[in-house]
């Protein structure tokens, strides 16, 4: 399940950094025109597909679980930091969310 974690992160997030990245008008009707807050998302989402490129390669279980469970906690403030649960980035952060918990459970209880 950690490496399905780590598809999934990777899936997801080469698309986003790219829309972001271009300034794409699906990313412009999202998140909005650039902004620093925008431009320290889209550093959050760098690292976290980073990470999770080398994780993919060199696994490290410690590592994956630190960085999953760091992503089901903002993921899970998401609705409350948005004020909505509306928004196709919370619903998504939420079915992340989901799936990463799935996945860290498993993880400790085999």
């Amino acid at each position: 399940m950690l490496f399905v974690s780590l598809v999934i992160n990777i899936a997801v997030l080469i698309p986003i950094c790219y829309f972001m990245l271009t300034n794409n008008t699906r990313i412009v009707k999202t998140l909005g025109e650039f902004s620093p807050a925008r431009g320290i998302l889209f550093a959050i989402y760098i690292m976290i597909l980073t990470v999770s490129v080398y994780l993919l390669f060199f696994p490290n279980k410690e590592f994956i679980v630190a960085l999953l469970s760091m992503q089901v906690i903002y993921k899970i403030l998401t609705p409350f930091t948005v004020k909505t649960l509306k928004h196709s980035f919370v619903i998504s952060n939420i079915l992340i969310a989901i799936m990463h918990t799935i996945t860290l459970s498993t993880t400790f209880f085999r």
